[in-house]
């Protein structure tokens, strides 16, 4: 199962020089029945791109914490068995899922990154908490795995 997992930069860089995203459980964001209801539709395009906007809702809610954290949120796409996820449980949100194991970054098939012209607006939101209509005009670039060492350079 495809599954979107937030991030910042910095915690990028560190997924990087270990080669893997851990200690397990990761939360993440998939496909889930909760989130098919929500968008009502049977576009797999459609579905995956509602789930990786609720993974950056969540790394703007990590930059939120992180005050040192650059103004960009950061989604990782990876591919996990379904045997690997819990989802469901009442304490999770909207099409959000835990990864019960360490991802590997061979696991990863592509980083979503902010444009830098996005900063302004993304520090906008996380300083409105979390709320702001300027990072929704911004959609995330793709990344090949190979260019994560330009994104964190």
């Amino acid at each position: 199962m495809r599954v979107y997992v937030p991030l910042t930069l910095s915690r990028l860089a560190e997924v990087h020089k270990a080669g893997e995203l851990g200690p397990a459980p990761l939360t993440a964001f998939a496909v889930t029945p909760d989130l098919r209801e929500w968008v009502a539709s049977d576009d797999t395009e459609e579905l995956e791109y509602a789930a990786l906007g609720q993974a950056a809702d969540a790394s703007l809610r990590l930059i939120a914490g992180d005050a040192g954290a650059a103004r960009r949120r950061v989604v990782l796409a990876a591919d996990v068995p379904d045997g690997s996820l819990e989802q469901g449980a009442p304490e999770l949100g909207l099409g959000e899922v835990r990864v019960g194991g360490v991802l590997g970054l061979k696991k990863v098939a592509a980083v979503h990154v902010d444009a830098g012209d996005a900063e302004a607006d993304v520090a906008a939101a996380v300083a409105a908490g979390g709320q702001g209509d300027g990072v929704e005009d911004h959609e995330l670039l793709w990344f090949a795995t190979q260019e994560i060492p330009g994104l964190i350079g």
